[in-house]
């Protein structure tokens, strides 16, 4: 089968697009036919070494699949073959990657792909919603009537943040550019505030004078000294990205508003969050409640040349998707 692959951590340019033996599924495996991969910045940070998990050489990049199942294990109750698929909790913790033509996932990291969703559409927004849901609920502990603040609200994460925070029954405050507020808005939120406005803190404690209950950036600039000023007595910060801030903590203003604050990556989530993510994603995808603004479709052999792009920030705001059969 054909795959995109490494040999050894490092750059873009490792990533080679070959041949690799078909792998077999265990006991309690399923064999997926991939129909299509999302190219996501954790792929990166794996496929670089700079995230660290193990991994086995040679090593199949990508971690979100939509596909269809080949064969299955013994054990891998649930699935029969040819039913359409996805998973988004490959390529990394040993586990080989999702850009190839068949990929093998433990049955309990596989989930049904609702009737009628796109594929495509599918995969590009897999791990930004289970990030979001994780982020929200797993450890955010939302409840109806609190208000969320999402700074980057039009992104992928941004947007499945407001759809299920709204979803939920929050008030939700976005930050995003001036060009993107309809969007915001179409998605459930009840104030939107342009990024670049001067006194930005102060235009949000206008929105939510009592302070927001959750906390959420998206931007990765995690801004910690205007997080704890704009929460609300016990409200709680999520920190799900900005691998590399280093940002300065007010640790008296924090504790005298008995605020919490959690950090998560979803790489680190059990299987059973994920299931739970996993189940709301497959319920607003049904709805047609999920899909990314933009996204383009790639051969699978573009694979090493994307990863650059996104390094080189040439993907804001577009979601890659890989599909094998366009390299035919």
């Amino acid at each position: 089968m054909r795959a995109a692959f490494i040999k050894t951590l490092g750059p873009p340019e490792n990533i080679r697009y070959g041949e690799l033996p078909t792998p077999e599924p265990g006991p309690t495996d399923v064999l997926v036919d991939v129909t299509a991969v999302a190219v996501n910045s954790v792929d990166t940070f794996v496929r670089s070494g700079f995230f660290r998990t193990p991994v086995v050489f040679p090593f199949v990049v990508g971690r979100d699949l939509v596909g269809t199942v080949a064969a299955t294990g013994p054990g891998a109750v649930g699935f029969a073959v040819g039913d359409a698929v996805w998973s988004n909790s490959l390529g990394h913790g040993g586990r080989q990657g999702a850009a190839a033509e068949r990929v093998v996932v433990a049955a309990d990291r596989l989930y049904h792909l609702p009737l009628g969703a796109d594929p495509v559409r599918a995969v590009a927004v897999a791990h930004p919603a289970a990030t979001a849901y994780l982020a929200l609920f797993t450890h955010g502990g939302l409840r109806a009537g609190e208000t969320v603040l999402v700074l980057g609200g039009a992104g992928n994460v941004g947007s499945a943040l407001i759809t299920m925070a709204w979803e939920a029954g929050a008030r939700v405050i976005a930050v995003a550019a001036d060009r993107d507020a309809d969007h915001c808005r179409a998605l459930g939120a009840s104030d939107v505030i342009d990024y670049r406005e001067p006194g930005l803190v102060e235009h949000i404690r206008n929105a939510s004078p009592r302070g927001v209950d959750l906390h959420l950036d998206t931007s990765g600039r995690n801004d910690l000294a205007a997080a704890v000023e704009l929460c609300a007595p016990r409200g709680r910060i999520v920190v799900l990205s900005g691998a590399r801030s280093r940002p300065v903590f007010p640790v008296g203003a924090f504790y005298m508003k008995d605020c919490s604050i959690n950090g998560f990556v979803i790489s680190h989530a059990t299987v059973a969050e994920l299931a739970e993510a996993a189940a709301a994603v497959n319920r607003l995808l049904a709805a047609g409640r999920l899909g990314p603004r933009q996204v383009e479709a790639y051969p699978l052999s573009a694979t090493a040349a994307l990863h650059r792009n996104m390094e080189d920030g040439e993907l804001h705001g577009r979601r890659a998707v890989l599909r094998p059969d366009l390299d035919t």
